[in-house]
């Protein structure tokens, strides 16, 4: 098995030499109350705190992590339905305990179509941290950047977004008792909760853009075509994550708060090879600044 570098969230993802990606994906889980609930249910009996906050610690939130006042670990291993992280980048746990006030569950480790993952399977972890009490879901990633005025480093309060993933997580049976079956998305992310973010960032002196994500599927960049059209789609930024998560989380009535870092330039016009050792230094250095909003924001919820 070798390294290769998978997403612009910098998923060092194993590849197996046979080609079986499935090898590492487990059956496909229903979201049904049923299974969610299997799921919380381990969770509960070694956490019984109920959480204010769901919290997926994408690239950049290392440090957020460290910050958790961690009360219990649990690897997804351990959690019924849960998928396991196939990229060595990703701890694969969830973390349970307090920050800036607030009791939250984290995911350290995220999970994408590109790994060979349903949708439905990248997305029942929110189904169980929404059972298991959290009512907002802060959710964040690493994105290339396509707005010419924006650069490396810079954060985006995201929006809006555009589902280029060819799927959706909601497809297939619905379960009534977990949300409508044509849930509106019209404002998928909270106004208040983006205008808290706003706040603190102002307050902070935190360079904070606003626009558009696209979710494609990767996990290879995309052609100098192709952020041409996705920004002629009107998406100012784009990645392989978020909207699966966010779509699930609006279906069963959780608000939502969405971040990016910038960590690369995708102007076609002046499109160079992704450097590995730029996007990572570029993510390091957005790192505090986005650590600091996300403590902000749940210091005022």
């Amino acid at each position: 098995m070798t390294s290769s570098v998978k997403s612009r969230s910098f998923d060092f993802a194993r590849d197996d030499s046979k080609g079986e990606a499935a090898a590492y994906a487990p059956s496909a889980v229903a979201h049904t109350l049923e299974a969610i609930e299997a799921a919380a249910d381990v969770v509960r009996a070694l956490f019984r705190a109920t959480p204010d906050v769901a919290i997926v610690l994408g690239t950049g939130l290392g440090g957020l992590a460290k910050e958790i006042d961690v009360r219990v670990s649990i690897s997804y291993a351990d959690i019924p339905g849960f998928p396991l992280s196939t990229v060595e980048s990703h701890a694969g746990r969830l973390l349970c305990g307090t920050l800036a006030g607030k009791t939250v569950v984290a995911m350290q480790g995220r999970f994408h179509r590109y790994e060979g993952y349903t949708l439905q399977q990248a997305t029942f972890p929110v189904r169980v941290l929404k059972a298991l009490g959290a009512s907002t879901l802060i959710v964040s990633n690493a994105c290339g950047g396509m707005n010419p005025l924006w650069a490396p480093g810079d954060l985006m309060l995201i929006a809006d977004h555009i589902n280029f993933l060819g799927d959706n997580p909601l497809i297939g049976a619905n379960d009534d008792r977990l949300g409508a079956r044509f849930p509106d998305m019209s404002a998928p992310y909270d106004a208040e909760l983006r205008q808290l973010a706003r706040k603190v960032a102002t307050e902070g002196k935190i360079t904070l853009r606003e626009g558009v994500y696209v979710a494609v599927q990767g996990p290879n960049l995309e052609t100098r075509a192709e952020y041409r059209m996705l920004r002629a789609l009107g998406a100012d930024v784009v990645g392989m994550s978020t909207v699966p998560e966010v779509i699930v989380a609006i279906h069963g009535g959780m608000r939502v708060l969405g971040l990016s870092i910038i960590t690369d330039q995708c102007l076609p016009d002046a499109l160079e090879p992704a450097e590995l050792s730029t996007i990572i230094a570029n993510a390091e250095r957005a790192e505090p600044q986005l650590t600091a909003l996300i403590r902000g924001v749940l210091e005022r919820l």
